[in-house]
């Protein structure tokens, strides 16, 4: 008992140290999957062309390129290129030229035909998401609910006061709290609950955001509690060691 006793202790103590790691390792091979299949091989495929152009007749055929620039090592040349593009575009829109040239373009999108029913929209939502500390009181609200039944308690976060329409038909303070999946927390649910049905949870949204990608297993700091079942499992885990 005491050898199965000290195994169990030192499996949960490797599992406490190595899936943080192993976890933001897959989320940054993730991430970087992502922007390369979407956005950075078609950056490396320019590329190629304007190589094939600068050398001529005489140089590399387009396959012997592609076969380094696209799927090779080069390949992370469009990753860091596309990367900082984002950045100087960031630093142009933050001058005061930027946003008058951005508000122009914006005016333009704004009388396109189809474009216009949709940028609104996804403005909206890209906006809530990115927008910076301090300017998005709302997103930075973490709560509990009962979702998707009464005894289930979901995490979510707040992102409105509720529709009025409903609010008036419930005659009490609504709330919209919008209820991410796992473990994609992009994705999820829109709620509309009463106020007085919520739970402020003392977690910041990362901690909320780690919490739920990865299923529970990391959980907030002064968060975690151990049931009886779970009585010889190490107290360090979910709290850093």
């Amino acid at each position: 008992m005491k050898i199965e006793k000290s195994l169990k202790m030192y499996f949960f103590r490797g599992m406490a140290v190595l899936l943080p790691t192993i976890l933001t390792i897959w989320m940054i091979i993730w991430g970087y999957k992502f922007i390369h299949e979407n956005i950075s091989v078609y950056i490396n495929r320019g590329l190629v062309r304007l190589i094939m152009v600068l050398q001529g007749q005489g140089g590399a055929s387009q396959s012997v390129l592609e076969d380094i620039w696209v799927t090779g090592a080069g390949s992370i040349a469009g990753f860091i290129i596309a990367l900082v593009a984002v950045c100087m575009v960031g630093m142009i829109l933050a001058s005061m030229i930027g946003k008058t040239i951005w508000r122009m373009i914006e005016r333009f999108i704004m009388v396109t035909p189809l474009v216009k029913q949709l940028y609104p929209y996804v403005k909206q939502v890209t906006d809530f998401i990115f927008k910076e500390d301090g300017k998005n009181k709302a997103f930075s609200k973490v709560v509990a609910v009962e979702w998707p039944r009464r005894g289930i308690w979901s995490v979510g976060f707040v992102t409105g006061s509720g529709l009025k329409k409903v609010a008036d038909h419930a005659k009490t303070e609504m709330l919209t709290v919008f209820v991410p999946s796992t473990p994609t927390p992009a994705t999820g649910f829109i709620t509309i609950v009463p106020k007085e049905q919520t739970i402020d949870l003392d977690i910041t949204v990362e901690e909320a955001c780690g919490f739920i990608f990865s299923g529970g297993v990391i959980t907030p700091k002064g968060e975690l509690i151990l049931s009886s079942s779970a009585a010889d499992i190490p107290a360090y885990i979910g709290t850093g060691l």
